[in-house]
């Protein structure tokens, strides 16, 4: 049985489609396609073939022979996969070898993206089974994670050495984006915070008619808490991402690699750098915050208070110490180690794609800020039991 087709008004036969269906052994259907098999040549439906697949003893194989194709595009797909969810339905084996090689790359990829999966009749996973691939997993990032650690400390050793090998122009651009760049935010959130410790200060204490204490609420918190937690968080937020992406897109275009094979070390080229940077920039941009704070609190409490201006820097100089800028500025330190290593941490960890990208940077930012949090719980109790 055959069929062919064409369009109305046709000038060249390779503008017609041809279909020939055989039957040469019992059991199997082969279709002989011939001619331009594309959208606007208005090429035939799985209609055409239904019929061959009812008639006579049932059909268990199908194939194709295109030999004769002189043109096909998605059209020629579309009409193959239609036939080959005919075969699923009805049982039939559709061998695709006898389309051109092109079509058979196509389909391959077409039908080897896995349908999402529902859940339904998956087997659920015993939970022992459950807990000891928790476990591994926990097992393996953290042994990634001693040995990057390991290898940072020995990139530091190796600078104190001075045998560690960057480019000192990589290390002033990234004080300049850690530093000077980030000034305009680190500016807005402290006066904001400081704004804030004053107004609910002055609200609170006015009660008791210590009113005059916000001075040194505002500057105690600032200097020994806040500036040092603000500018952390900011950071990691900002330049612990960016570490992330940074490091994350090289490993994606194989530029860490191609560091690796011509001998130079990435941890010393690329992280150390970035390190030293956020370890230099963090208790001074800590210092700024501590005074951006005190003078936003410095806006609010001052007409509140129905104090002067110069009584209320009087009482905050009174307030602070030195000993308070000095807790600060090591939590500081701290927090800039933390922020650096998270983001480096989890750029070297990137996958080799784009969405592994934005899955290492929003891990970076977590883990930053959720170190941040533990290490400033961990250092005031540590200074409460020192009585520092």
């Amino acid at each position: 049985m055959s069929h062919i087709g064409s369009t109305a008004t046709t000038a060249s036969s390779s503008r017609q489609w041809q279909l020939h269906v055989t039957r040469p052994a019992e059991g199997t259907l082969v279709l002989r396609l011939a001619g331009s098999w594309r959208l606007e040549d208005g090429l035939p439906g799985v209609s055409e073939v239904q019929g061959d697949l009812e008639a006579g003893p049932p059909v268990r194989r199908l194939s194709f022979e295109a030999g004769g194709v002189t043109a096909w595009d998605s059209g020629l797909l579309t009409f193959v996969r239609k036939l080959m969810d005919e075969g699923k339905r009805r049982g039939i084996e559709v061998d695709r070898s006898g389309l051109p090689e092109g079509a058979q790359h196509l389909l391959n990829l077409a039908t080897a993206v896995a349908a999402k999966e529902t859940g339904r009749g998956v087997k659920p996973v015993p939970l022992l089974e459950r807990v000891g691939a928790a476990v591994l997993a926990e097992e393996a990032g953290a042994a990634a994670l001693l040995t990057f650690t390991g290898q940072a400390c020995l990139a530091f050793w190796a600078l104190l050495r001075r045998r560690a090998r960057f480019q000192s122009s990589d290390l002033w651009l990234t004080i300049e984006d850690c530093g000077a760049r980030a000034l305009p935010i680190v500016t807005l959130l402290c006066f904001l915070v400081g704004l804030i410790l004053a107004f609910i200060g002055s609200v609170q204490l006015r009660r008791f008619g210590a009113q005059v204490y916000v001075a040194d609420l505002v500057g105690i918190a600032m200097a020994q808490e806040m500036g040092a937690m603000m500018t952390g968080i900011i950071l990691a937020g900002r330049t612990g991402a960016a570490f992330a992406a940074q490091l994350g897109t090289m490993q994606v275009n194989e530029e860490i690699d191609a560091l690796r094979t011509m001998g130079i070390a990435p941890m010393e080229f690329l992280v150390l750098p970035r390190m030293l940077a956020l370890i230099l920039m963090t208790p001074l941009l800590t210092l700024y915050a501590d005074a951006v704070g005190i003078l936003g609190g410095t806006v609010v409490g001052v007409p509140m208070l129905k104090v002067g201006l110069t009584a209320y820097v009087r009482e905050t100089i009174q307030a602070l110490t030195l000993a308070d800028f000095v807790k600060g500025l090591v939590k500081a330190g701290v927090f800039g180690v933390l922020v650096a290593w998270a983001g480096c941490l989890r750029g070297m960890q990137c996958g080799r794609s784009s969405a592994a990208v934005g899955l290492a940077t929003t891990a970076a930012v977590v883990l930053g800020i959720v170190s941040i949090i533990v290490a400033e719980a961990t250092l005031t109790v540590l200074y409460y039991a020192l009585g520092f």
